[in-house]
């Protein structure tokens, strides 16, 4: 009786916290794995408010045997793409940009910084990010900085909730290249790129 009223509160706190668990097949994992050609980097998003520069949301593309998207506690999602918890497979170059698609509009900026990395550094972050499990609501940027507390190249970047410092801690990387999308949509306009599943378009 204890373990199940424990299990219960969990469950109500889990829900609480606004974590949302999910967990594709196998099957589904291979199906849509994608080796990207370049060289393995790590990518930090961060979306920007446009009024006053403020941060809402930070994102990580991991470029190593595979590419995918850790995207915490964000509500960006394909049906083509299958997700773990927050880690989203199969990040071709199209999904890539329907990811900045959805965060850029008339409100919000992206900030796209990118940075270098050995195979086993962009391997030590995806295998981080894979058992991080599902992220509550706020805490995107909270995630990442424990993902990549202590990794390799990245031990100057602070422990923050804010996704506006943690952009600007890692522009202090040496070799990081950065750039900044706009986007003229309006804000019930984001995510317009988000086609049916099986639309050829995606492959």
């Amino acid at each position: 009786m204890v373990r199940l009223i424990l299990a219960f509160v969990a469950m109500l706190t889990l829900a609480a916290c606004g974590a949302e668990p999910k967990w594709a097949s196998d099957e589904d994992v291979a199906r849509a794995r994608y080796v990207h050609n370049g060289p393995t980097s790590i990518t930090l998003f961060t979306v920007l408010a446009t009024r006053d520069r403020s941060g809402a949301h930070s994102g990580l593309l991991i470029n190593g045997s595979e590419r995918i998207m850790f995207d915490p506690a964000g509500t960006w999602y394909h049906p083509n793409l299958p997700e773990r918890n927050d880690v989203h497979f199969g990040m071709t170059p199209k999904m890539v940009d329907f990811y900045i698609d959805y965060h850029a509009r008339e409100t919000f900026d992206v900030v796209e910084q990118t940075i270098l990395v050995s195979p086993a550094v962009a391997e030590l972050v995806a295998q981080r990010a894979k058992a991080y499990g599902a992220v509550p609501k706020a805490q995107c940027t909270r995630s990442i900085t424990e993902i990549l507390r202590d990794v390799p190249g990245f031990e100057s970047l602070p422990s923050t909730w804010y996704p506006a410092r943690l952009m600007e801690a890692f522009g202090k990387l040496p070799g990081v290249t950065s750039r900044t999308i706009t986007d003229e949509d309006a804000d019930d306009n984001h995510g317009v790129l988000m086609v049916q599943a099986g639309d050829p378009a995606l492959q």
